[in-house]
């Protein structure tokens, strides 16, 4: 025992090493975080974020896991940078020993196991569903579907108080990610016997339903009697119109193949392990879940592609995220066990080959990932860089709670970190993440979008401009860069950005 977890150890670290440089190296302070970070401070601080407390609120009421951040801060004493780096590192490792728990219950070898933690370490993006296999950045859905995995796997034994207590961990984490892992193991137990040899039939209906569920009309929502409330109109969905991964009309035909591919390969493998007689007693289980998320996606169709609010803000096509993992798993089997491709070169030789070329293309593709980032890019960035940026947000760290900062609207893609981040301070308008926000509530779409078109032309605003969106906003502070210089007071300036006073 004292062994196997030993070497269980030695794996988690290496898939933790190889999994943060294929991500590009861990930073702090980015992507998602735009809402994490200050959502949690505002836990910590009630005072913080007077002006942009509706707007963090709006997604924020929706889980608790500002909530849970906020109190494993004051109960360790660690600050966010060092708590949001250990979360992460206790994601990967979590993913790590749940997918090796699920390939030695589905009776992988040592082999095709290592094959499948290699395939998991290259972070690819599930094709136009805004999420990725892994984030260079502590994400709360990446520690539930690590949970997720080892709910699944417990359910292949029938530990259902295990699966249960994992699945409401990873429920309190994050919600939706949570309900698509229900969808699996809950389909998989009751849909089992239904699918029986029927799979390749199933597959084609749902795949003719998800057809006729993008191109048939979407206008029978108000024929329904469906309150006005819940449809999203024009306006609002005008606000998130860049995110072109929301509604599966805008897909592009690569989106529609390689998602829908997902499930003939699972489907596939799995049939030839069953022919083998080397599949787990309940695997059909598995099959069955994925028909279920499936069955489950071509429903939402129907109603996102008809604006029903709630059916798009759930995002359904993440479901694709689990089926990749599983396809990822079938194909490490193939690739190492199945006699059709270990005949080829000799069925001791093949999964060592197919496991060395993993490893070097995980290794190789890490260090250029990292490498591509510049001479300044580490694999594991705790703190903000210390730039210009991140100066000049240090200095409005220490002024007033309630200062409102107008900046740049694409600020937080072009230097690195928001404002809310990197100052701990209200922002008029955080493009990227505002417009992400705004699809939980249409007041706070309103808002992003009448502040969208007000700071159009930041970049060419002048004094009477900056003075003008003060007064619209109560704007306390503007942030340009340096070399965009108003006749304004100047509080603080460096070599990269001024910081003018607009009282």
């Amino acid at each position: 025992m004292a062994r196997r977890a030993a070497l269980l150890g030695v794996i988690a670290i290496v898939f933790v090493l190889l999994a943060t440089a294929n991500s590009g190296g861990y930073r702090y302070g980015i992507g998602d975080q735009a809402f994490y970070e200050p959502a949690t401070q505002l836990r910590l601080h009630p005072d913080w974020f007077p002006r942009d407390r509706d707007l963090l609120e709006s997604q924020a009421k929706l889980t608790a896991v500002d909530e849970g951040l906020a109190g494993a801060s004051r109960t360790t004493g660690l600050p966010l940078p060092s708590l949001f780096l250990l979360l992460y590192v206790v994601s990967l490792v979590v993913l790590c020993l749940a997918a090796e728990q699920l390939a030695r219950l589905l009776g992988f070898s040592s082999w095709a196991t290592a094959a499948f933690l290699a395939l998991l370490t290259l972070r690819h993006r599930i094709a136009k569903t805004g999420a990725n296999t892994l984030e260079g950045y502590m994400h709360p859905r990446q520690l539930a579907f690590g949970v997720g995995v080892f709910a699944l796997a417990l359910s292949l034994k029938n530990r259902w108080a295990w699966t249960l207590a994992l699945w409401l961990i990873a429920a309190a984490i994050h919600p939706t990610t949570a309900c698509w892992f229900a969808a699996l193991i809950v389909g998989g137990v009751m849909f089992e016997p239904l699918v029986r040899d029927r799979e390749p039939a199933i597959f084609g209906g749902l795949l003719v339903a998800v057809l006729l569920a993008r191109w048939l009309p979407h206008d029978w929502l108000p024929v329904l009697h469906v309150p006005p409330q819940w449809i999203m109109d024009r306006d609002w969905t005008d606000v998130f119109a860049d995110k072109d991964y929301i509604f599966v009309s805008q897909w592009p035909g690569y989106a529609w193949f390689f998602n829908l591919a997902y499930l003939p390969i699972v489907w596939m493998i799995f049939r030839r392990r069953d022919q083998l007689r080397l599949g787990h007693p309940h695997e059909r289980r598995i099959i069955a879940g994925v028909l279920t998320l499936f069955a489950i996606f071509v429903a939402s169709v129907f109603f996102s592609e008809s604006r029903l609010a709630l059916a798009v803000q759930l995002q359904v096509s993440r479901i694709f995220w689990l089926i990749d993992t599983l396809a990822a798993a079938y194909i490490a089997w193939w690739l190492t066990s199945d006699p059709w491709v270990t005949g080829v070169v000799g069925r001791r030789w093949m999964p060592r080959l197919a496991v060395a070329v993993l490893a070097v293309v995980s290794i190789g593709r890490g260090f250029y990932t990292v490498g591509e980032g510049g001479p300044d890019r580490v694999l594991f960035r705790q703190a903000i860089p210390d730039d210009d940026w991140a100066r000049a947000m240090g200095w409005l760290r220490t002024q007033p709670a309630d200062w409102l900062v107008l900046a740049d609207p694409d600020h937080a893609w072009k230097y690195g970190t928001s404002v809310r981040v990197a100052a701990s301070r209200d922002v008029v308008l955080e493009s990227v993440k505002d417009s992400a926000i705004s699809l939980y509530d249409r007041h706070v779409a309103m808002r992003v979008f009448e502040r969208t078109q007000s700071l159009g032309q930041f970049d060419a605003m002048s004094v009477a401009d900056a003075q003008a969106l003060g007064r619209q906003y109560g704007a306390t502070v503007l942030v340009t860069e340096a070399a965009h210089q108003l006749a304004l007071p100047q509080l603080y300036a460096n070599h990269g950005f001024t910081i003018y006073d607009l009282r």
